[in-house]
């Protein structure tokens, strides 16, 4: 058994779902754009540059849902999906994880990006599984807050073992394991499994791969 884990943004997709959704309701007047515009630009280049704090990130992007009802949230997400996330998945990493999924292997999408964006996304490569920073829900609504561990750098490890330990499995459980990722913030789960492949990587991420031969490939 063979377990492939992939990272979403600018991985599978080519360009960031967390950073389109504040686009997207920026642009359809849910959102103050000159307040929040410039916020998320500055979040973005933050988590670039490696020095995100995930906090801070989290308390600017799950306030919106709070404001929201869920179903209201569900419609908008719609669009969103026709909108701005289709257009983002290209045939070579929908091809990808059709060979991986053909190949019978475990697949799991695994993303610092909150589940209620990313579910959807992860349904429509096909990947059954997905782990991603959970928004906190109290009767079905969303409270503003982060449930449990962000799914991000060395939070990815701590979520996957998890969801391991909950199928019982875990990294003996794997013949390979594969992590696909872009990011220097994947650097701790890149260096966990056997299989790390950098995906058109950020500069950092290149230089390290390219010092560790890792393997580098193009979704784009």
């Amino acid at each position: 058994m063979n377990l492939a884990l992939f990272d979403l943004d600018n991985t599978l997709l080519s360009g960031d779902s967390d950073f389109e959704w504040a686009q997207f309701l920026v642009e359809q007047g849910v959102l103050d754009r000159e307040l929040f515009e410039t916020k998320n630009l500055m979040f973005y280049e933050q988590y670039k540059a490696g020095n995100l704090n995930i906090l801070e990130f989290l308390d600017f992007q799950l306030q919106p849902l709070s404001r929201h009802a869920r179903k209201v949230l569900d419609v908008w997400h719609e669009d969103f999906m026709r909108i701005k996330v289709r257009p983002m998945m290209g045939a070579a990493a929908k091809e990808l994880v059709a060979r991986h999924r053909g190949a019978g292997d475990v697949c799991v999408v695994i993303t610092a990006t909150n589940s209620f964006v990313t579910t959807p996304i992860a349904r429509e490569f096909g990947v059954e599984h997905l782990i991603g920073t959970d928004p906190e829900l109290i009767n079905g609504e969303f409270t503003g807050r982060v449930s449990g561990i962000p799914s991000f750098r060395e939070g990815k490890i701590t979520r996957l073992e998890s969801w391991m330990a909950d199928r019982g499995w875990n990294w003996s459980s794997f013949e390979e394991t594969t992590f696909y990722s872009d990011s220097l913030n994947d650097l701790p789960l890149l260096s966990k499994v056997k299989n790390p492949i950098a995906v058109d990587p950020d500069p950092t991420l290149r230089k390290h791969a390219e010092e560790q031969g890792w393997k580098i490939i193009s979704l784009r």
